[in-house]
């Protein structure tokens, strides 16, 4: 077991998505997982009917504990939901001399379609967390649009938001293609002035719930292991689409992936 992963997401009753997910790939890939719930959600194959909040103050004590006793090597935020949670780990974030890298999956719409972010907690994602504190940014389309404000139709208009993102402060972008309806989904990694391409067949499979969760982890995973960026966006990006490949066809909706399989080490 090699890297101390912490989950930082709200919790998903299906066990597709979320910080269930998040533990399973962390857990796959060899490195340990902690977690820190900061939602609880009622939901199935089919979507999210309920959203119970979690106090701020409870989400950034479970955070501390963990962090000062047995240490961390990377971070995953997925799910925030409400500004006073971004504003509570944005100020603890900002009290630690140290962080170690943290990688935000800037989760607001379930794949059924439900809306998992307020409207408030945008800006502050993007002010307090986005502009100071995040080494990787991975949005999917959507929540590139979101976030930049404009569409996205065209793999140019893909290369252009990340840009427009990596201005907002992160290190590193992710523009995940996989809601662009092109065979071969590209997904593109921008570092700085670096821009890499990740080319793979589109996988036809409605179970493909968690995606997102399981491929920050992932990755997640891979820097906290020490890998470059470069390799751990790549080897988790392997996992996903062998995971969508085995995944074992339970609900009736976007089923969940399958997440007990490993794949070599590099």
């Amino acid at each position: 077991m090699k890297g101390r992963i912490l989950t930082i997401a709200g919790s998903d009753s299906g066990g597709g998505a979320g910080i269930q997910a998040d533990i399973k790939a962390i857990t796959a890939l060899g490195g340990y997982a902690a977690s820190a719930l900061t939602a609880l959600t009622a939901q199935n194959t089919h979507g999210v009917t309920a959203i119970e909040a979690i106090d701020p103050a409870f989400v950034v004590e479970q955070v501390r504990l963990v962090y000062e006793d047995i240490g961390l090597d990377a971070i995953k935020i997925g799910m925030l939901h409400r500004v006073e949670v971004v504003t509570a780990l944005a100020d603890y974030f900002d009290s630690c001399d140290q962080l170690p890298p943290i990688i935000l999956d800037p989760v607001m719409i379930a794949k059924g379609g439900a809306a998992l972010i307020l409207n408030d907690a945008q800006e502050a994602i993007i002010e307090r967390l986005i502009r100071r504190h995040v080494t990787l940014l991975t949005p999917n389309v959507p929540e590139a649009e979101r976030l930049a404000g404009r569409q996205i139709k065209t793999l140019e208009d893909m290369q252009e938001v990340a840009a427009d993102l990596i201005a907002m402060g992160p290190k590193a972008v992710l523009m995940k293609g996989g809601h662009m309806e092109d065979p071969i989904v590209v997904d593109i990694l921008v570092e700085g002035e670096n821009i890499t391409h990740f080319e793979h067949p589109r996988v036809a499979s409605r179970h493909t719930h968690g995606t997102g969760c399981t491929l920050s982890s992932a990755i997640a995973t891979g820097l906290g292991q020490g890998l470059d960026m470069q390799s751990a966006v790549k080897r988790g990006l392997e996992y996903v689409e062998l995971a969508i490949k085995g995944a074992p066809g339970y609900g009736g909706g976007h089923g969940p992936l399958d997440h007990g399989h490993n794949i070599p080490e590099f």
